[in-house]
């Protein structure tokens, strides 16, 4: 059930005006493209003469991969609730808040993949995401519901943030620890958000009229626009001979022919720029370089291989999971952190798992994990949880390089008479120990 028929929540009265940006509002400066896309219903025009929205953005296939490919990696990843306890932590399974988190976010089925793909989606086109923080009467978290953000609108009020939000002629306030807030980029005032399509719409515009225009060349059959000279003839004549002249060129095309028969003493000259001269290729290829930069993602990811070779694929992807995922997950962990948990509660915390995303292949994987069960940095269990197998009897010590014996045992065994003592026994020890653990 929507929650907005039944909050709690202060309902804003409708003296205190519009909520949404509007370009009447003296406080709603005219860079804010929000209050465009409230009152004209389109976007920002860029240097190209083409609106930019976030929509016709889309249509872009580099934004496209790109938008898709950051929601849907965040989306995808394992978002985990844990409980500290006194050998470090451990998963709150238990926890009502374990399962909106992990399966689903509110009472109208909507996935925990659907509402973190879609505020993420919000966030790189709209410049912000919000989501409303739905808690019964003893503070517990009931739902996550996903807010429109460009029905939003953040205030500032006795130096506190508040936000205004308006939903199907209702208009409604919360407080800044009732909404999950996930900006782009903050503007210098703190309240309001930067959208990246807004503020790059002439290097988007450009790649829309570059896409017009290839378009076009190619619905006219690679002819590009023509001029007719001749001997001088009168205004029906030379309509005429141009309305000839358009569907010779178009049955040409359609019949796949690459001759045209031009009258005595006419001869046809292209006056639009050659694409290939003008290197239209390389163009739409710098946009996708473009679009990279804006996102902050490796060019092979929006499927230009150009510069991808097989030694530079594995770092390309540490490369997106530490500078662009990293700073994304930690935005989400720290906002949910604050947000979901009250102050005197904070032995819970939420976090995603990108050890899936740093694995590797598998025999580097290997080689790391036996330099780490060698030297005393993993039990065999840890090992068997991070590659998603079960615990197995005897995996839950510490060994040491040698004859693999366990750390423990090694203490305890160590000679205390100058090293006069049985080694072999030692040895044989730890090979028996070592052996039952391998065979678990």
């Amino acid at each position: 059930m929507w929650p907005f028929t039944r909050s709690k929540r202060k309902l804003i009265d409708k003296a205190v005006g519009e909520l949404r940006d509007s370009l009447e509002n003296p406080r709603v400066p005219l860079s804010d493209a929000s209050a465009f896309y409230s009152v004209f219903g389109s976007g920002m025009e860029s240097a190209s003469g083409v609106n930019v929205t976030p929509e016709n953005a889309l249509s872009v296939p580099a934004i496209w991969c790109a938008v898709n490919f950051i929601s849907s990696t965040i989306a995808a990843l394992p978002l985990i609730l844990y409980k500290k306890t006194e050998a470090g932590r451990e998963r709150a399974e238990r926890d009502p808040l374990y399962a909106i988190l992990h399966d689903e976010v509110n009472d109208d089925h909507v996935t925990s993949f659907q509402w973190r793909k879609q505020s993420m989606v919000n966030t790189l086109l709209h410049g912000r995401s919000v989501t409303f923080i739905e808690r019964n009467k003893a503070g517990r978290v009931m739902n996550l519901w996903p807010l429109n953000p460009l029905n939003t609108r953040v205030e500032r009020r006795a130096g506190r943030r508040v936000y205004k939000y308006e939903e199907n002629g209702s208009r409604f306030e919360y407080r800044a620890d009732e909404v999950l807030d996930v900006p782009f980029i903050l503007e210098a005032d703190g309240l309001r958000s930067i959208s990246p399509v807004s503020r790059l719409k002439n290097s988007i515009g450009l790649t829309l009229a570059i896409e017009a225009y290839a378009s076009k060349f190619f619905q006219n059959g690679g002819v590009p626009p023509l001029a007719l000279h001749g001997p001088p003839a009168n205004a029906p004549a030379i309509n005429r001979a141009l309305t000839d002249i358009v569907n010779a060129v178009k049955n040409a095309s359609a019949e796949k022919r690459n001759v045209l028969y031009m009258p005595a003493g006419h001869e046809l000259k292209q006056i639009g720029f050659d694409p290939d001269k003008n290197q239209l290729t390389d163009v739409r290829r710098f946009q996708i370089e473009e679009v990279s930069r804006t996102y902050n993602i490796p060019p092979t990811f929006l499927q230009d291989l150009t510069h991808g070779t097989y030694s530079n694929t594995e770092q390309l992807d540490l490369h997106f999971v530490k500078h662009t995922l990293t700073q994304w997950v930690e935005c989400l962990e720290s906002e949910m952190n604050v947000k979901l948990f009250p102050t005197r509660n904070r032995t819970n915390f939420v976090e995603f798992n990108l050890d899936g995303l740093l694995r590797g292949d598998f025999a580097t994987r290997m080689n790391g994990f036996a330099q780490g069960l060698q030297h005393a940095v993993f039990t065999p269990n840890e090992i068997r949880e991070m590659e998603n197998r079960p615990a197995k009897p005897n995996g839950d010590e510490l060994l040491v390089q040698g004859a693999m014996i366990s750390l423990e045992s090694a203490v305890k065994g160590a000679p205390t008479d100058g090293g006069n003592a049985d080694s072999a026994t030692q040895v044989n020890e730890g090979l028996k120990i070592a052996a039952e653990a391998m065979r678990s």
